[in-house]
């Protein structure tokens, strides 16, 4: 079981969980000095070990607006050769433990990682098991007399367990770390699923649909206690549920896999997994430092009006009918009126929504082509559904935080004009890629809101 240098590229043979350790360790400390060395050298740049969970995985998470190509360009080359023998390191020990090889596509994925190294540093080796087996089947057996016989029964205990075990741990994050990120909307649901799947095929194999059921069902759970609980509102929820759906499916599949692969000769180590592993990945987020990037988002709409004619009513407009878009009657923010005081630079725009008023600090005004303007104060984006009177979870402080905004009138044949409405904001919820579906499409919605009252007023107006 001991791994040799000409062997770290190769993907067949096995590995013990002391080398395994040991190589892990010293590739990362290789890359580390290798990557700081770099970074200095060539691009004047201090990098850390903090560094890592900052910049996770650039290109999935959007978390690094600062860097330049040739550098992430650079890092990512340097990268490869320790990506193939990290992978094949995960191969060899995950034929040991006799785990499924699949598993090693976690190595990649950021915050899942965690999970993974946990797995393979605890779960003994195939020679080690098998020494050990009649130890561990007794142990299995106490697990099989605990559990309740029936399908109902097992899938319930399963559920109950993982949902009992993670909403505690969703609760520290929210509201004591105060991170929205992968852990929560990753690792928790992998870990829950996982959990979930592995336990309810203690008694007996389980179907992968099995599986399935009790990995989501866990996830519903979680997310009707943290709505009971006040800590999480409706509208929230349902835009986490997609991603940790997949997560939750994703976990169970891996504890389908494990269960049914070694039924009745499961390590009792494997149960310790997710518990060891859920610290590890809101520890990951908790370290990532700073903000993400500078989103844009723009919105175009032709009015039959002229310029000079469509800018007094893009400065301040009257107020807006109640709104008819499904979005904004599930509790999303909408614009009513908005309102200026002075004119020119230096003047203050107040465009005032359900939730209270945008402040915005006119920077450009060039009168009648671009309306240009900061913005120093955000209302809270939506109003939670919720049961009680009031929930304020953390992440409405970072949702949808809007930093400056235009407006831009371009002359077009016919006494036409293109009316452009342009958000630039940030969000600090993780994945970013996910959240900004869900933000993009909010902020469009906004716009069109206020743009096509814009263009009514305009077109209606004689003068």
């Amino acid at each position: 079981m001991n791994l040799k240098l000409s062997s770290l590229w190769r993907w067949d043979g096995k590995i013990a969980r002391g080398p395994f350790c040991f190589w892990a360790a010293l590739l990362f400390a290789v890359k580390y000095n290798l990557d700081r060395l770099v970074l200095k050298l060539v691009f004047q740049e201090d990098w850390s070990v903090l560094s890592y969970f900052r910049r996770p995985v650039p290109w999935l998470d959007g978390s690094s607006p600062g860097q330049q190509p040739r550098e992430f360009a650079l890092l990512l080359t340097m990268s490869l050769p320790f990506l193939w023998v990290g992978v094949m390191l995960c191969l060899k020990r995950l034929r040991s433990a006799r785990l499924p090889l699949w598993l090693a596509v976690l190595f990649v994925v950021p915050v899942l990682k965690w999970f993974l190294f946990v797995a393979l540093g605890l779960v003994p080796g195939r020679e080690i098991a098998d020494s050990a087996l009649n130890p561990r089947r007794d142990m299995n057996d106490r697990w099989r007399r605990w559990l309740p016989k029936s399908a109902s029964g097992s899938a319930a205990v399963a559920v109950g367990l993982s949902t009992i075990i993670a909403v505690p741990v969703a609760v520290f994050g929210m509201e004591v770390l105060s991170d929205y990120g992968w852990g929560l909307f990753v690792g928790l649901p992998f870990c829950m699923g996982f959990m979930a799947a592995v336990i309810h095929g203690i008694r007996q194999r389980r179907s992968i649909g099995e599986s399935f059921v009790v990995g989501i069902l866990s996830a519903v759970l979680a997310a009707a206690a943290l709505l009971a609980l006040a800590f999480e509102g409706v509208i929230c929820i349902l835009m986490a549920a997609p991603l940790a759906g997949a997560l939750a499916i994703l976990g169970a599949l891996a504890g389908h896999a494990v269960q049914a692969s070694r039924w009745r000769d499961t390590p009792p180590q494997l149960y310790c997994v997710p518990l060891l592993a859920m610290p590890l990945m809101l520890a990951s987020d908790h370290l990532r430092a700073g903000l993400p990037p500078l989103l844009k988002v723009t919105t175009t709409i032709e009015v039959a009006a002229p310029p000079e004619r469509v800018w007094r009513h893009v400065v301040s407009f009257t107020e807006l009918p109640p709104p008819t878009d499904p979005l904004f009657k599930l509790g999303i923010a909408y614009p009513l009126r908005a309102e200026i005081r002075g004119t020119g630079a230096g003047a203050t725009r107040h465009c005032v929504f359900s939730t209270g008023p945008f402040v915005e600090p006119i920077e450009i005004w060039d009168q009648p082509r671009l309306l240009k303007f900061s913005v120093t104060h955000n209302p809270a984006p939506m109003q939670e559904w919720t049961p009680y009177r009031h929930v304020h979870p953390p992440h409405l402080d970072g949702f949808l935080v809007s930093r400056q905004g235009q407006f831009l009138l371009v002359t077009l044949a016919g006494g036409r004009t293109r009316l452009e409405g342009t958000t630039w904001y940030h969000h600090t919820m993780w994945p970013a890629d996910y959240w900004q579906l869900w933000s993009d499409y909010i902020i469009h919605r906004i716009h069109l809101r206020v743009l096509r009252h814009v263009k009514q007023l305009a077109e209606s107006d004689p003068l």
